[in-house]
C-alpha cells in the first residue's frame, strides 16, 4: 500500500480525481454546480495524466446533456468504461438514456452534484430533487456526505459498476459538498488498480459491439415476452448490495475509514434515531455526539447505498432499542404521501413487522442551511409532539408543518477556529480564502474546511466565506454563525448587514475601510458599536483599497487582506504564513512577469504593516439600537421580501409572505429599490470636457450611467447640483444635456472612463462617499 497523501480540495475535484482512474471516455456538458468535475478531467487529460489502464481519458463535449448521456451509452456499448458529470435540469435531460443504459447492464458511472430542479423558480443551489427523479431508472444510487466520501464512494461506484453490471449514480450535495474544501486523503491509483475485477471487466468488453462477433440489441418486444424478459434482471439487482458492501469493506481496509451500506452512529441503546443521506449527516453526527454526551439516547443512520435499497442492511442498522425513527429528505414531492426516503423506510418497516414509529420531514431545500439547532429540534420532536411530515429550518405559518427551533448550540470541537469573511463577488476574497486553506491544509497537520456562500449575482454580488481550522476532523456541514475572526472587506456592508452579531466574545473583527477617526465612528451603527463593546471585540481596520490602488493592483485587495488575516488570526505562526504566501505569489504570478510578482509581494508586506488597532470606548456598551425607518409607501413585496433579502435576512421570511405567489409569479421593476452602493470608486462627470458621444452609457454593464435631455423648464426646476450643458447636434436646439451617474447602482468597473474619447477625459473615478449627493439627481 502506498504512503498516504493528503491534499486540500473540494468535492468536485475529489470525485473527478477518483473517476479519472477508472474512466476511458468522459462524455460531458457543463451545468452548475457540476461543471468543475468535467473541467478537471479535461485539464488532466490535456496534460497527459494516465488512468489505471495507462491511457489518457478521451473527453467529448456534446451539444446538451441528453447527447452526453446518449454518448455515454454509445461509449459503453463499444466496450469503453464511460463516465459523465451533471446536475439538475441537465440530469433531467439524461433520464431517457439512463433507462437504456441500465437495461443493457452497462458499467457506466455518473457523478452528480445534486441540485434543485426548477419549479416555482430556477435555483442553482443544492438538494436532492434531481437525483430522486432518477430512482426508478434502474441505476444504483450511492450517496456521499463529505469531500472525503466523494473520493472514497466514487471509487466504490466505479468498482461496483464493473463487477456488478449495474450503472451507478454517485451523488453529493451541490455546493455544500461539491464546492466545500476539506483536507482529505487522496486514494492512490496503484491501489485502485488492484481492486478491479478484471474477469468481469473482460466479460463487459467481450459483450461490446464488434463486427467480429455481432449481436442484436435495442430490439422491439411485444406483450407476450417483455414482462418475463424485464424480470430476468432481478438476480443482478439482488446481488448488487453485496457487491457494493464488498468494495466498501476493501476501501475501509485500505483507509481505516468505516463504510457500510447504512452506517450507524450514536448510543447503542438509542431510542430516537434519524435516518438521512448527504451533507446533513455531518451536522447530525455532531448533534448526536453532543446529545449522547449529555445523557440522551439518540442515534443517526447514514444512508450510502440508496438504490437498490437493501432492507436487510437497513434493518440491521437500527438499534434494537429504537422507538421512534425520523426520515429526513432533502426534496419535496407535492402530492405524495411522503418523500422518497420516508416511503422506502416505511415500506421496509411494514414488510419486516418491525415496531418502530416512523416520522418524516423535509429540510434544506436549495441549500437552506441546516444547523445543529434544527437537528436537535428533530430529536426533540421525537420526544415530544411527534409531528409527522414536518419541515425544519423555515417558519411555515400557512400549513403549520414547521418545527420550532431553539437557540443555536455549539457542537463542533473545542480546538476548531472559525472564521468568516464578507466580500464582493470578483474582489478576490474567495480566491484568497481558498489559497489560505490550501496553505494551512497542505503545509501543516491541521484539518481545514472552507465553504463559500454566493448570492445569485455572482460577480458584484455578496460572498461570504466560512472557514474552519483545527487539529481534529471537521464535520460541521453548516455556516459559521459565531466566529473567532470576522472580516468585512467592503465598508458599505456596515450599513447593510448585521455583521458584528457573528463575532464571538473576545473575538477579532477586521474592517477594510477608508474611514478614519470621527468618520469611522459616524459610519458605525449603534448596534455595531454596542456589540464591539459588549463582547470585548478586538477591532482592527486597514485601508486595503487605497493600498491596492497605490501599489498598482487596482481593486484587487485580497492579497493585502489575506496577510492581515494571517497576522491577526494566529492560525499559523506569522513567519511561516508569510513564507507560504510569498511562495504562492511567485508560483502563481511568475508567468505574468516580475512586476506583477513584486506588486503582490509588496501587498503582503503592507497587509502586515498597515493594520490599525481601534480602541473601543466603554460607553458604546450602553448605546441603544437605532429603529430602522419603514417607508409605508413601499409595495408589500419590496417591504416583506426584497428588503429582508438585501439585508441577508431572507431565512427569516415566513411562508405566508409567499401565499399570493405560490405559482412563482413575481412583480416586476423591483430592482429600482435595490441601491447597494458597493463600489469603492464611482465616475463623476465633467460637463466642460464632455463631447456628448454617449459611449459611456453604451458600455456600462449595469445601466448606471445614462444621458438625459432637458427642456429649459426642466433644467430650471432641477436641483442646483444638477449641472447641464447645451445639447449639441441637429434637432436638439432648445435642449440642455447631462450625463447622470446612479452612484448606488454603479459597480465601479471604470469601463465608462476607459471608453471616454474626450481630451482629458470627461469622467473620472472618485471615492463613493465624496459624491453620495449625486443620488438625489
Amino acid at each position: 500500500m502506498a504512503e498516504k497523501v493528503f491534499r486540500s480540495m473540494d468535492g468536485n475535484e475529489a470525485a473527478s480525481y477518483i473517476s479519472y482512474a477508472f474512466t476511458e471516455v468522459a462524455t460531458i456538458y457543463p451545468i452548475t454546480p457540476s461543471s468543475p468535475m468535467a473541467a478537471h478531467v479535461d485539464e488532466w487529460s490535456a496534460h497527459g495524466m494516465k488512468n489505471i489502464f495507462g491511457s489518457r481519458v478521451k473527453l467529448m463535449e456534446m451539444q446538451a446533456e441528453a447527447g452526453a448521456c446518449g454518448a455515454l451509452q454509445g461509449a459503453c456499448e463499444a466496450g469503453s468504461l464511460g463516465t459523465t458529470y451533471t446536475s439538475s435540469q441537465g440530469l433531467m435531460l439524461m433520464i431517457p438514456p439512463m433507462y437504456r443504459i441500465a437495461g443493457l447492464q452497462l458499467p457506466a458511472v455518473m457523478h452528480v452534484a445534486a441540485r434543485t430542479v426548477a419549479s416555482i423558480s430556477v435555483s442553482i443551489f443544492g438538494d436532492h430533487q434531481d437525483v430522486m427523479a432518477c430512482r426508478q431508472t434502474g441505476w444504483a444510487q450511492l450517496a456521499s456526505s463529505s469531500v472525503q466520501e466523494c473520493m472514497d464512494m466514487g471509487a466504490v461506484a466505479h468498482l461496483s459498476a464493473i463487477k456488478g453490471h449495474v450503472p451507478v449514480q454517485h451523488f453529493f450535495d451541490g455546493f455544500r459538498t461539491s464546492h466545500e474544501i476539506q483536507k482529505i486523503e487522496v486514494l492512490d491509483f496503484v491501489d485502485m488498480a488492484k481492486l478491479v475485477d478484471y474477469d468481469e471487466l473482460k466479460k463487459f468488453r467481450d459483450r461490446a459491439l464488434n463486427p467480429e462477433h455481432p449481436t442484436l440489441r435495442n430490439t422491439g418486444e411485444n406483450d407476450d415476452i417483455f414482462f418475463q424478459h424485464r424480470e430476468a434482471c432481478n438476480p443482478v439487482y439482488d446481488a448488487f448490495p453485496g457487491v457494493v458492501e464488498g468494495y466498501m469493506q476493501k476501501i475501509s481496509e485500505l483507509t481505516g475509514r468505516d463504510y457500510k451500506l447504512f452506517n450507524y452512529y450514536g448510543a447503542p441503546d438509542a431510542e430516537r434515531v434519524i435516518i438521512a443521506m448527504g451533507s446533513v449527516c455531518g451536522a447530525a453526527r455532531e448533534v448526536v455526539e453532543y446529545l449522547t454526551a449529555h445523557g440522551e439516547k439518540v442515534g443517526l443512520i447514514q444512508v450510502h447505498l440508496y438504490r437498490p435499497f437493501s432492507m436487510k442492511h437497513f434493518l440491521d442498522a437500527i438499534p434494537a432499542s429504537c422507538k421512534v425513527l425520523t426520515s429526513l429528505d432533502r426534496t419535496k414531492e407535492p402530492g405524495a404521501l411522503g418523500e422518497p426516503l420516508y416511503e422506502d423506510v416505511s415500506s421496509a418497516l411494514l414488510e419486516s413487522g418491525r415496531k418502530v414509529k416512523l416520522l418524516g420531514g423535509r429540510y434544506g431545500l436549495s441549500s437552506k442551511d441546516t444547523t445543529p439547532a434544527q437537528i436537535k429540534a428533530v430529536f426533540d420532536n421525537m420526544a415530544g409532539d411527534q409531528k409527522n411530515h414536518f419541515t425544519v429550518g423555515i417558519n411555515d405559518d400557512v400549513t403549520f408543518r414547521s418545527l420550532p427551533v431553539g437557540e443555536n448550540i455549539v457542537t463542533s470541537g473545542k480546538s476548531i477556529i472559525s472564521c468568516k469573511f464578507w466580500g464582493l463577488g470578483s474582489d478576490g476574497t474567495v480566491g484568497a480564502n481558498k489559497n489560505s486553506c490550501k496553505i494551512i491544509g497542505d503545509n501543516t497537520d491541521q484539518y481545514v474546511q472552507a465553504y463559500f456562500q454566493y448570492d445569485a449575482k455572482k460577480s458584484g454580488g455578496l460572498t461570504r466565506s466560512h472557514l474552519r481550522f483545527g487539529h481534529e476532523p471537521i464535520l460541521s456541514s453548516y455556516y459559521v454563525t459565531m466566529a473567532d475572526f470576522v472580516a468585512c472587506h467592503k465598508q458599505s456592508y456596515m450599513h447593510s448587514y448585521d455583521i458584528l452579531s457573528e463575532v464571538k466574545p473576545s473575538g477579532i473583527f477586521l474592517l477594510n475601510t477608508r474611514w478614519k477617526g470621527e468618520q469611522l465612528a459616524a459610519n458605525l451603527t449603534n448596534r455595531t458599536k454596542r456589540l464591539l463593546a459588549e463582547r470585548n471585540v478586538q477591532f482592527y481596520t486597514i485601508d486595503a483599497t487605497s493600498i491596492a490602488e497605490e501599489i498598482g493592483l487596482g481593486n484587487r485587495t485580497s492579497t493585502v487582506l489575506q496577510a492581515a488575516f494571517f497576522k491577526l488570526s494566529g492560525v499559523l505562526p506569522i513567519d511561516e504564513a508569510v513564507k507560504h504566501m510569498k511562495d504562492a505569489v511567485v508560483k502563481t504570478f511568475s508567468r505574468k512577469g516580475e512586476k506583477i510578482v513584486n506588486m503582490n509581494l509588496t501587498a503582503i508586506d503592507r497587509g502586515l504593516e498597515d493594520l490599525v488597532r481601534i480602541d473601543v470606548p466603554a460607553e458604546w456598551a450602553v448605546l441603544k439600537d437605532e429603529t430602522p425607518a419603514v417607508d409605508g409607501s413601499l409595495p408589500g413585496f419590496v417591504r416583506d421580501v426584497l428588503i429582508p433579502m438585501n439585508r441577508a435576512a431572507g431565512d427569516s421570511i415566513p411562508v405566508s409572505v409567499f401565499s399570493g405567489n405560490s405559482d412563482g409569479i413575481m412583480p416586476v421593476g423591483t430592482a429600482r429599490y435595490e441601491k447597494r452602493g458597493v463600489a469603492d470608486n464611482v465616475p463623476v462627470w465633467d460637463a466642460d470636457k464632455c463631447i456628448g458621444c454617449n459611449r459611456c452609457s453604451l458600455v456600462c454593464p449595469h445601466a448606471a450611467i445614462r444621458p438625459f435631455l432637458f427642456t429649459d423648464e426642466e433644467a430650471a426646476a432641477a436641483p442646483e447640483s444638477c449641472v447641464t450643458k447645451k445639447a449639441a447636434g441637429k434637432g436638439f436646439e432648445g435642449y440642455s444635456y447631462r450625463i447622470q451617474v446612479n452612484v448606488l447602482d454603479c459597480q465601479g468597473c471604470s469601463s465608462c472612463v476607459n471608453v471616454c474619447p474626450a481630451k482629458g477625459k470627461a469622467l473620472s473615478m472618485v471615492p463613493l462617499d465624496n459624491v453620495l449627493a449625486e443620488q438625489k439627481n
